[in-house]
């Protein structure tokens, strides 16, 4: 079975959602299929297959969630000793080399990758250029539109 790197902040939002799902959204869905069940006949009864549907896909996301905290590896940044090396969970602040503009970035597990909030996947080819990587060091990024370099400015243990 592989095992996937997490955060411990996307491994509680996991948790929520799980908790969500199954304490909250399951009983009324639950409730509303009983509801829609006396309505009467169940084959034009639009509600009733509307909550079925809406039930299977919360049952599927449960499903999911239980799937991916049970291969999931927790990694905890802050116990890592900070060498200033960029790792899994690090903050890493890049310039680039050509225009100075500065970004940072988390490098976090797939399934926490929202670039809006200046998360990327490990496995994104930014992430693979500067992991492993250090303070001040310049690292090559290949993107479709042609290399990128960009200076390691900080790394950060959050």
């Amino acid at each position: 079975m592989t095992k996937y790197p997490m955060t411990v902040q996307g491994a509680r939002a996991l948790e929520e959602e799980h908790a969500h799902l199954t304490k909250v959204l399951r009983p009324k869905l639950s409730q509303e299929i009983g509801t829609a069940r006396e309505l009467g006949d169940l084959k034009e009864n639009a509600e009733y297959h509307a909550a079925r549907e809406q039930q299977g896909m919360v049952e599927a996301r449960i499903r999911d969630i239980e799937g991916r905290m049970q291969n999931a590896v927790i990694i905890d940044v802050t116990t890592i000793e900070h060498t200033g090396k960029v790792i899994f969970g690090t903050t890493v602040e890049i310039a680039n080399c050509d225009t100075d503009e500065s970004v940072t970035y988390q490098i976090v597990g797939e399934d926490e990758a929202e670039i809006k909030q200046r998360k990327i996947s490990v496995g994104s080819p930014i992430a693979r250029a500067l992991i492993g990587k250090s303070e001040g060091d310049v690292v090559v990024v290949q993107t479709p539109s042609g290399a990128l370099e960009y200076e390691i400015v900080e790394v950060r243990h959050l």
